[in-house]
């Protein structure tokens, strides 16, 4: 295979416009092919500006591209698990927003595919990828702050009252695979469960629900082997929240509040001891979270690495989300 993979994109989503198809094209080992979108007059402007050279009408033809390796997938919820499928029966690899799935059981459908089809798929979960994320997690795998024993995460924006009120939003729409934990949820948990380095056994969960029947207002406690307990909390009412913090017997790690998604400015956190009142700032130097993202990616289509983020990891992600919806649904305590 070339040096390079091409890849192709379903859909002119804001996320695709603004983050991810900017890293593409700066990427070291990748460059978008083509875009299909169903409003081609909205998209040419987005190829024009980023020097995509083709513009699909539909995103059936774009999968029968054959120059195309892999396809980054930023449609809403609902969409993410018929077009993943799709893209793998066309032979595409696939990079496919988060959450991966509505539920886990698309989810373990997607990977039961691609691995059928020996073909690689990957949640877009970009700050798994940022330099201060792998600081972070080799902090605490050397033992730094002792074993794990909490993790607080919080992801909250406030949603802008009109489409809170209209309801005119994918988010805010229950058979698009709308909801506070589905949207941001799952980066909290996917933290919790990567600091954890193991899964939960037990989930607590209460919700305040849109009309519509999702919830925008969301809070979780996981209890995890060996004493270990996660918090988070998801929402669409709260003032801006996204931040996490890492508290192990010995020492804590504690962020402000652009833990997820600290753009390309200098990215800090602070290491402080077990009796410290306040601790050491370390900085990492800016970078593009969604850039290291595809490089890597890329890099494990071309074969040069593994995924860091495999189906399984997904799967397994969606699980606890599942759990938590149904323990907010519920107000029972679920077991795994």
């Amino acid at each position: 295979m070339a040096k390079k993979i091409k890849w192709g994109i379903l859909g002119n989503a804001e996320i695709a416009r603004v983050c991810v198809i900017p890293a593409m094209q700066k990427s070291r080992n990748g460059s978008v092919h083509a875009l299909a979108s169903r409003s081609p007059e909205q998209a040419s402007e987005v190829a024009e500006k980023n020097n995509i050279e083709l513009l699909y009408d539909s995103y059936d033809r774009l999968l029968n591209d054959r120059e195309i390796d892999a396809v980054y997938i930023p449609l809403p919820n609902h969409l993410h698990h018929p077009w993943t499928l799709k893209a793998l029966q066309a032979g595409k690899h696939v990079l496919c927003e988060k959450p991966l799935a509505c539920d886990a059981s698309e989810a373990q459908e997607m990977g039961n595919a691609a691995a059928d089809d020996e073909l690689l798929l990957m949640e877009a979960l970009m700050y798994r990828f940022h330099p201060r994320s792998q600081r972070i997690k080799e902090t605490v795998a050397e033992g730094k702050i002792g074993p794990v024993c909490l993790v607080r995460s919080a992801f909250c924006y406030k949603m802008d009252e009109e489409l809170l009120a209209s309801g005119n939003n994918a988010r805010l729409k229950p058979e698009m695979g709308g909801g506070a934990l589905l949207d941001v949820g799952c980066y909290s948990v996917s933290v919790a469960r990567w600091h954890m380095g193991t899964e939960p056994t037990e989930l607590q969960a209460q919700a305040v629900y849109h009309p519509s029947g999702v919830d925008m207002h969301a809070v979780a406690l996981l209890r995890f082997p060996e004493n270990g307990l996660a918090t988070l909390e998801a929402s669409f009412i709260s003032s801006m929240q996204q931040t996490y913090s890492v508290v192990g017997s010995d020492g804590a790690i504690e962020m402000g509040h652009d833990a997820f998604i600290p753009w390309e400015k200098d990215a800090i956190f602070t290491v402080r001891g077990k009796d410290q009142e306040v601790g050491q700032k370390l900085v990492t130097p800016g970078a593009d979270e969604y850039q290291h993202m595809v490089e890597h990616f890329a890099d494990a289509v071309l074969g040069k690495t593994e995924l860091a983020l495999p189906p399984e990891e997904s799967i397994r992600n969606m699980q606890v989300l599942d759990g938590l919806a149904e323990a907010a649904r519920t107000g029972k305590k679920i077991i795994l």
